[in-house]
């Protein structure tokens, strides 16, 4: 270990580094960044506005909507400044500043994804308890907890992190300060880390989606019982939209962080890195709206469009 160079600063190599489209890719990111922020945060506007949709199932759906903001912007205004000043090294400090809110946002949606699949199986399976169950006050503690856990990993997990020892490189192949990466070019990991990150792995990926896919089971087995046809369709449209963000999700983070080493495996965990943490936030806001009634409604009334009101 005495020829060993300790580094000060990170280089990030991104998936475009020899691209000769910097400019449509910089248009390309601003364009799916501004999108994604501004549908979210009509979402937001809109919830908030409407006292109809003051109900558990959009409280939820607002915090959905507020950490897909704040998943882009965790990453993708860095990227753009490394696309257009060409500058892509980062300081420690830096590093783990975005690598602490990166894993807040993810772990407190990984919670929160669980916490709506809940809901959807209480208002399928148990609708007599629902409002007992889900109350304001139980909604408020669910939706304050999943923020209060997540943080808290976050600080632990990032600290655990910093205590690496990085000598072996200093680029990250990465767009942006993530875990795995820094873990490909460390040289020294203290035990803690595997503690750490063995119980965020179960507390923050492994329980909430088994525990979600079971909710999914049970519901899907409760509407298949309903003999209405039309019965049947309305209670799956009360849970399809979250099915559909789930399966994306879930599939998308797992193709990033199972992926096993290839040789062209940097580039590929980068372009899935992009569709899990850039695209997927894009998407989510409009797969509610799209398939959503209720949120349509609620726009249109804002907006002052009463004659399409009565469409929906």
């Amino acid at each position: 270990m005495e020829n060993q160079t300790y580094i000060k600063e990170f280089q990030l190599l991104p998936f475009y580094a020899n691209s000769h489209y910097i400019l449509l890719t910089t248009c390309v990111f601003f364009t799916i960044y501004m999108f994604g922020v501004v549908i979210n945060f009509i979402i937001i506007t809109v919830i908030y506005i409407d006292y109809q949709l003051h109900t558990p199932m959009y409280l939820f759906l607002c915090n959905l909507a507020l950490l897909d903001i704040c998943y882009t912007t965790t990453t993708v205004p860095n990227l753009l400044h490394m696309l257009l000043s060409g500058d892509n090294s980062v300081s420690f400090t830096q590093c783990f500043t975005q690598m602490y809110f990166y894993s807040l946002v993810g772990c407190t949606e990984d919670l929160l994804i669980f916490i709506m699949s809940y809901d959807r199986y209480v208002a399928i399976c148990d609708p007599l308890h629902y409002h007992s169950v889900l109350n304001r006050k139980n909604c408020i503690l669910f939706a304050s907890g999943v923020w209060t856990l997540g943080c808290l990993n976050s600080i632990l997990f990032t600290l655990t992190v910093a205590k690496m020892s990085f000598c072996y490189s200093n680029t990250i192949h990465q767009f942006f300060c993530d875990t795995k990466s820094l873990i490909n070019i460390s040289c020294a990991i203290p035990r803690e880390f595997y503690i750490v990150f063995y119980i965020q792995l179960l507390v923050f990926a492994f329980f909430p989606v088994v525990f979600s896919l079971i909710s999914y089971i049970k519901i899907i087995r409760v509407i298949l019982q309903i003999k209405s046809k039309d019965g049947r369709k309305k209670a799956f449209s009360t849970c399809s939209s979250h099915l559909t963000v789930v399966i994306i999700y879930y599939t998308t983070a797992t193709c990033v962080y199972m992926m096993p080493p290839s040789e062209n495996s940097n580039v590929l965990e980068q372009v899935l890195t992009v569709l899990y943490s850039v695209v997927t936030p894009m998407i989510n806001p409009l797969i509610y709206t799209l398939r959503n009634k209720d949120v349509k409604r609620a726009l249109l009334r804002i907006l002052g469009v009463k004659q399409y009101i009565e469409d929906f």
